[in-house]
């Protein structure tokens, strides 16, 4: 059950970027950290090519070695590859090797099993010190549906994905939840520190893991994950790596976090409908959807594959969608050249079916639709609805209930 809970954290953050997790890079989540008193690894962000020789002067150790670390919003960056055929997102590298290194990856599209065939642009690369690390551990604290609050998990095996050393080392996984009102005790961070088998100072590693937990509440985090948690060569724990996720609810008060958002990181089609308001994820099919309602969005995409069809995307334009939502969301699919037909399903709810109707036909006439339009219309002034999508003088393809514009849909492409 919790390596099916992992996957499936894995499988959300992967397809659905722009869920209401906020998501850091490495270098900002260390800078967050640091500021709790988390011991993290130094480290300077590099932007631009230029910036390189005076990192690297800072960070390098007495044999002139450094990390350089790819910065993607995505997990496997070691393991990852290049479009341009590099290997590996993170190397430990001497000082004469890193501006050649550095000029295959900044700027590049780093592509790691968590990416997907796409890849992540890499923007950002963070120099940092080469650690002599001696023993590594994973640590997490996640949401917890059963226990109704913060879950640490720990593994005294790390530097691997959570999958693997769940799979190899089930034994090894330690799980403590948090009441959320008490907070974490003395004993829950010794008990983690016992699980994780540490062997230098456990007064001093469980403070540790205390101010990780308060990165968690004061930040307003939906995931810490530290894989490796990680023993220096003198006693200390140390954030070796870390990966951060934040709730979009608490943006009002984390201003400053919310700020280090990089759109670059995410699909294009998700950051334009975000500013306007519209929850969109783009998916690998071929049928652009447009829906009001999460549950009604979800059935829709069902309906369609049940059909033999696949659905390009989830769009829900909400109970309340206005005009230039509409429009929006219509330039959206349309701009997506995988999308072959378009299937409007809408309720009229709260919204007449007539007012959503004459919205559809204003914003497909100003956008120029160039495929199949099939609309589904049910609830309030439907016939008045219908009506209108009947006199527009536009090819729409009106359907009677969700079936028959799915079945209408997926036959459209033929």
């Amino acid at each position: 059950m919790f390596r099916s809970a992992i996957r499936g954290l894995r499988r959300v953050q992967h397809q659905a970027q722009q869920s209401r997790y906020l998501n850091v890079h490495e270098y900002q989540g260390a800078e967050l950290m640091a500021t709790y008193g988390v011991n993290v690894p130094p480290g300077v962000p590099v932007h631009k090519l230029d910036e390189l020789k005076g990192a690297v002067d800072r960070m390098k150790d007495e044999n002139g070695e450094i990390v350089l670390k790819s910065q993607i919003l995505a997990g496997g960056r070691g393991l990852g590859t290049f479009k341009n055929g590099l290997q590996g997102g993170v190397h430990i590298c001497k000082e004469a090797e890193v501006h050649g290194l550095a000029e295959k990856m900044l700027g590049q599209t780093l592509v790691t099993k968590q990416t997907g065939p796409p890849g992540k642009p890499v923007n950002t690369l963070y120099v940092a010190a080469k650690m002599k690390l001696v023993n590594e551990m994973y640590f997490a604290i996640l949401l917890d549906r059963q226990s109704a609050g913060p879950l640490m998990i720990g593994c005294s095996e790390g530097g691997t994905s959570i999958e693997d050393l769940a799979e190899k080392f089930p034994e090894k996984i330690v799980k403590v939840p948090v009441d959320i009102n008490e907070g974490i005790t003395d004993a829950q961070a010794m008990e983690m520190v016992n699980g994780l088998n540490v062997s230098s100072d456990k007064a001093a590693a469980a403070e540790q893991i205390k101010a990780l937990y308060e990165v968690f509440t004061k930040s307003d985090c939906t995931m810490v994950e530290v894989n490796p948690l990680a023993e220096s060569a003198d006693g200390k724990l140390i954030a070796a790596d870390a990966k951060l996720g934040f709730d979009d609810n608490a943006g009002f008060r984390q201003k400053d976090l919310f700020a280090k958002k990089d759109e670059s990181q995410d699909d294009p089609r998700e950051v334009r409908a975000a500013k306007v308001d519209l929850n969109y994820i783009g998916l690998d099919g071929d049928i652009g959807c447009m829906v009001n309602g999460a549950g009604l969005a979800m059935a829709t995409m069902d309906i369609i594959k049940l059909n033999g069809g696949t659905p390009a995307n989830f769009l829900d334009v909400g109970g309340s969608a206005s005009e230039e939502q509409v429009v929006e969301a219509f330039k959206i699919l349309t701009d997506d050249t995988q999308v072959k037909a378009i299937l409007v399903n809408i309720f009229g709810g709260i919204m007449k079916c007539d007012v959503i109707a004459s919205g559809i036909v204003k914003a497909a006439k100003q956008v120029g639709v160039k495929v199949p339009l099939i609309v589904r219309l049910e609830g309030t002034n439907v016939e008045a609805g219908k009506e209108i999508l009947k006199t527009s003088q536009m090819a729409i393809i009106t359907a009677d209930d969700l079936d028959d514009a799915a079945t209408k849909a997926v036959a459209s492409l033929n």
